[in-house]
């Protein structure tokens, strides 16, 4: 009896023995399935990456440089362009690390040092289930379009020197530390903010530093008395359409792979852009008496603003929605709020980009549904959430606005912002650039 009590215990402990290394041994293949690189999803983000890099260039040189007088499109749309170099070696040397590493102690607010000079980023490390080089590419373009999105604010009269600088300032000061806030692991992410793609990071984030950059740098000469319609609005729908197809992987990229998340988002893109710019085209038949080019394509921007931090987390009614407040509060904004509190936002950056963003972030406060995003929104009983999207924006607002104006103020103080009355009233593209457009 004893000598079977052993036996059966030694096969007891083989068994336990077996049962521990097959567990081991799923445990490890879970774990190595968890981080093998997935080329469906590297193919999308590549895709998106290409496409979020049109929206600039030349999306948004295209879309702006429509919009000015003739004698400064050459200035507006180059400003796109020079960003768009000058903001990837930035990124790369040290824009990426203080936006996604830890920043210890500081981690709350802003990344560390790790990825200085993207030091140590090999072929072989991944972010998720895609290679980090594609990662921090894709992040690349979000931190390119964001500063050239400021550029519309200040057109017509900045120096291109001046403009350079502030916005390397900018997207190191401003644009990284708030990246890291909501993506990065730091305090807005912790407090459960939803941004699926940016409302905060870029839109109320270049609307408010736009608002501030015409505050600062003050009305165009000539403001209110001479003909400043846009030259070629052409040129502007061309942009536009660019800005839209790109979107997709502005929105749908940002789920970071090829799935049900990504498919959504592009639907409820695709969905919130029409209804905001058939609201705006609506609003100026009712008011104005003819639906203008620019105000449909605006909306469709506007529309694209509202729904990027809620396109993770909606669905395609809450998108419906979302795109019809966009359209009635950016117009509100374009040809209400700006003429009544007289600032001269060339463009219309804040009334489009940080109303519009107001706006989505709010709103997926409302619409956010648990079985999309995991979160729960006020429709389903989740009020706070509402609370929690107001924080950050509101946090969003008061950084920006109070390190743009700095900023400003020191880049002024040391190479002085406008160009000369002679260097306006002629036009940037020859004083400043030595070309003009026949």
């Amino acid at each position: 009896m004893r000598i079977l009590k052993s036996v059966t215990g030694a096969f007891g402990l083989i068994g336990a023995l077996v049962l521990t290394v097959a567990l081991v041994a799923s445990g490890d293949a879970l774990a190595a399935e968890k981080v093998v690189l997935n080329s469906g999803d590297t193919a999308w983000m590549l895709t998106s990456t290409a496409l979020v890099l049109m929206m600039t260039i030349p999306g948004v040189a295209l879309f702006y440089g429509g919009m000015v007088r003739k004698k400064n499109v050459l200035a507006t749309a180059v400003q796109s362009f020079a960003v768009t170099c000058v903001m990837t070696v930035l990124w790369m040397i040290i824009g990426y690390s203080l936006a996604f590493t830890d920043g210890g102690g500081m981690n709350a607010y802003v990344g560390g040092l790790d990825k200085l000079l993207l030091r140590g980023l090999g072929v072989g490390d991944l972010s998720g289930t895609i290679p980090e080089t594609v990662f921090m590419t894709f992040q690349m373009t979000f931190a390119i379009i964001t500063p050239a999105l400021i550029t519309g604010a200040l057109a017509d009269r900045m120096k291109f020197s001046s403009l350079l600088v502030f916005l390397s300032l900018w997207m190191v000061l401003v644009y990284a530390p708030i990246t890291h806030w909501v993506w990065g692991g730091g305090f807005l992410s912790k407090a459960g903010v939803l941004d699926f793609a940016g409302g905060t990071v870029v839109h109320i984030n270049s609307g408010v530093a736009a608002l501030v950059g015409a505050l600062v740098l003050g009305k165009r000469r000539g403001y209110g008395s001479e003909n400043m319609a846009p030259h070629n609005l052409i040129l502007s729908m061309i942009g536009a359409s660019m800005l839209w197809v790109g979107w997709f992987g502005f929105n749908a990229g940002s789920a970071v792979a090829a799935n049900g998340s990504a498919g959504m988002a592009m639907a409820v893109t695709q969905i919130a852009a029409a209804a905001a710019a058939v609201t705006w085209m609506m609003l100026e038949w009712i008011f104005r008496g003819k639906p203008s080019v620019l105000g449909i394509i605006s909306g469709a921007v506007a529309g694209l603003v509202a729904i990027t931090p809620a396109s993770g987390y909606v669905d395609p009614f809450g998108a419906l929605i979302i795109g019809l407040a966009a359209g009635v509060v950016c117009y509100w904004g374009a040809v209400v709020l700006k003429p009544k509190l007289g600032y001269d936002d060339t463009l219309d950056v804040f009334g489009v980009h940080g109303l519009g963003g107001i706006t989505g972030a709010i709103l997926t406060g409302v619409f956010a549904i648990e079985a999309i995003g995991g979160t729960k929104g006020a429709l389903e009983g989740n009020m706070g959430q509402i609370l929690i999207q107001i924080e950050g924006i509101a946090a969003t607002i008061v950084y920006c606005a109070i390190a743009t104006f700095i900023i400003l103020k020191v880049v002024g103080a040391v190479m002085g912002l406008r160009v000369d009355e002679e260097t306006e009233i002629g036009g940037l593209d020859y004083n400043l650039h030595g070309e003009t457009v026949q």
